[in-house]
């Protein structure tokens, strides 16, 4: 098992303890894993480090550019008229004189589809949001005056689509670190986390696009989630109308709050600054919502105790 589908197997048992079977040796039997592994998951939600040894394919090898080739042409021929794992083997006794068993080319198959996006299916957005089901998530660039002196900041956003509440945070950059620390900083103010998040495609969060709404997290993102336990979501490149709360939060935001540009002696008073401006939209009134942009109580997040306690710990490997 690689180490990014372990970390997701890990975020599955943490799940899986606290909303489903509950103790370890139930969700040992139902997920099919040691209780080691469970105890291991709810200890950390980044694996432990393990060295695996390659493995030859001497069977699979010659046939593994045969394979991708179809897979390649796949993704340009109609949804029904794309190949199945038992077809592409069909092939490659056809046309190939390559002996392989049926069941390895399912698996190589298999993995191929799903690097590719060829298994992914279309989602769409809902326009009735549950309370704490959903926030929406974005970086965005402003200008800032510090001690006289024009610097460009980067402000974290996530916005309750159900509530209209919103967190904004700045940094210098836009690291992974930043956009990490931002959401803890995010579920403090709203009270706990979100069951859902939708991103657009942020380097901080995707390593590579695929098909549709499938993407490869990256794997501090994954273990991340792990910890505090919601779901992500991904818009399409190019489609910000999938995510119009948090697009529509940063036009609000930025034409009320930062103009005129905004002055500070350091990015702690701007904070506190943005800060103070969040906690003052929470009066507004938002049209088709049924109270006031707040947050907390009127938004009823879920509270966010993660087991393996406390903070994520957002600093680099």
């Amino acid at each position: 098992m690689d180490r990014r589908r372990k970390v997701e197997l890990f975020e599955e048992i943490r799940r899986e303890h606290a909303h489903g079977a509950g103790t370890i040796r139930a969700v040992a039997k139902k997920l099919g894993v040691h209780r080691r592994m469970v105890r291991q998951a709810l200890a950390s939600s980044i694996p432990p480090e393990r060295k695996l040894a390659a493995r030859n394919k001497p069977s699979l090898g010659p046939v593994m550019e045969f394979i991708d080739e179809i897979l390649r042409e796949d993704q340009m021929a109609p949804r029904k008229q794309r190949h199945t794992a038992h077809r592409i083997w069909e092939r490659i006794r056809q046309e190939r004189s390559d002996t392989v068993g049926e069941a390895t080319v399912r698996r190589y198959v298999r993995e191929g589809k799903q690097k590719l996006g060829l298994t992914g299916r279309e989602t769409f957005v809902p326009q009735v949001y549950d309370w704490g089901g959903e926030a929406q998530v974005d970086w965005y660039e402003a200008m800032a005056d510090f001690a006289g002196e024009r610097l460009r900041v980067y402000i974290f956003a996530m916005r309750s689509m159900a509530s209209g509440g919103a967190f904004h945070v700045a940094y210098y950059h836009a690291t992974q670190q930043a956009f990490l620390e931002a959401h803890e900083l995010a579920f403090n103010y709203f009270g706990g986390v979100f069951r859902r998040l939708r991103y657009d495609n942020l380097k901080s969060a995707v390593k590579k696009i695929l098909r549709g709404h499938q993407r490869e997290e990256t794997e501090r993102l994954i273990a991340f989630r792990s910890h505090w336990g919601f779901q992500t979501e991904f818009c399409n490149p190019a489609r910000g109308n999938e995510k119009g709360g948090v697009e529509g939060e940063v036009g609000y935001f930025r034409r009320n709050h930062l103009v005129p540009v905004p002055q500070a002696q350091n990015l702690e008073e701007l904070n506190q600054h943005l800060r103070s401006c969040c906690q003052q939209d929470e009066q507004r009134r938002i049209a088709g919502k049924p109270t006031f942009g707040g947050r907390g109580a009127a938004d009823r997040t879920r509270a966010s105790a993660a087991a393996d306690g406390g903070r994520f710990r957002v600093g680099g490997d």
